[in-house]
């Protein structure tokens, strides 16, 4: 089995550790599986703290983006044209929506 060094701060050590000991797990076996997920090109990426920042991002929009659609058809449909041409300039569109 190959082997692989990284090196993290103490405290996330620290945390690793105290984590894996309360599910009687090794560091290494606690943190295969996200390794396995994130190697995986099927899987999509690993979930991060900052899923939880961009959930209530987007929620927050949804709620923006329906009530402007009530007051403001026309608003929101510009809206919705801007940020589809921020994101195409940042190249954050997959392919076949780029046209």
């Amino acid at each position: 089995m190959a082997r692989v060094t990284i090196r993290i701060d103490d405290a996330l050590h620290d945390r690793l550790q105290r984590r894996a000991r309360s599910l009687h797990l090794t560091v290494a076996e606690l943190l295969r599986p996200a390794i396995d997920q994130a190697a995986d090109p099927r899987s999509g990426y690993v979930y991060t703290t900052q899923d939880e920042i961009l959930s209530g991002v987007l929620q927050t929009l949804a709620i923006v983006a329906a009530s402007i659609r009530r007051r403001s058809p026309e608003a929101l449909e510009e809206g919705m044209a801007d940020a589809r041409q921020m994101l195409l300039d940042r190249g954050l569109l997959p392919p076949e929506q780029r046209s």
